[in-house]
């Protein structure tokens, strides 16, 4: 069996710090900068529905592709709508990808990955708008070889064509390759499906969901990878 010769990284909550609830910080800046009678649990509670309605249909390979811009902003229009608001949901939307795009690295991002890349090359796949990742990509100290968004790919994760399409541009076989990432849906089963190596990192100890592939290695830091790799998971 080939040895692992490519790390492909998911990017949020997998290099970088987003998790669930984060963004109730946009939602208390558009808020101010807007002059809304809401507040943010409101305001929140209003569009959090619009978004699990998107991260669903998102999948469904026979509905046509939409960005998050498009989404979060057609989340805004139904939550100024729902709570009688005269908001700007194009402003609310471009502050909400500002904050995004300064999401904090975890702290042993730069170290790990640094490490990896002494021996495998590296790239970044990621359910993604290039407006909030290629400004955050700033934030951290390494590069990589490829980046690749959906948006750019018109494609989400779990896809396997959009795996599929990161090998090629990285001119690489799926035996050779590990995607690292936070979820099991789309981190997990999508590489699975593409024949690579998901490594599923999971800092909170999530309980497998015994629907969904189980991934062939299991990490809780970016620092357990480089040993990952040194003893070949491959084999």
């Amino acid at each position: 069996m080939p040895r692992i010769t490519t790390v492909i990284f998911d990017m949020y909550e997998t290099l970088v710090q987003n998790p669930h609830g984060m963004g109730k910080s946009s939602f208390a800046k558009i808020i101010d900068q807007q002059g809304l009678d809401t507040t943010v649990d409101e305001l929140w509670d209003s569009w959090m529905p619009a978004e699990a309605v998107f991260q669903k249909t998102r999948l469904d390979p026979n509905l046509p592709f939409q960005n998050y811009f498009s989404a979060w902003k057609g989340g805004f229009d139904l939550s100024f709508s729902m709570l009688d608001l005269d908001g700007d949901s194009q402003a609310a939307t471009e502050q909400f990808f500002r904050d995004v795009s300064q999401r904090d690295p975890y702290p042993e991002t730069d170290d790990a990955v640094a490490e990896v890349q002494q021996r495998c090359q590296t790239g970044i796949l990621s359910n993604a708008d290039d407006g909030f990742l290629l400004p955050n990509l700033e934030l951290l100290e390494v590069g990589f070889d490829i980046i690749l968004t959906s948006e750019q790919a018109q494609i989400y994760k779990p896809r396997p064509e959009l795996f599929e399409m990161m090998l090629s541009q990285l001119g690489v076989t799926p035996g050779e390759t590990a995607y690292v990432g936070d979820r099991q849906l789309e981190d997990v089963m999508g590489p699975s499906q593409a024949g690579m190596h998901p490594v599923w990192i999971n800092r909170n100890h999530t309980p497998l969901d015994s629907n969904l592939p189980a991934p062939s290695h299991q990490i809780s830091s970016l620092l357990e990878l480089p040993k990952l790799l040194a003893n070949d998971l491959a084999t």
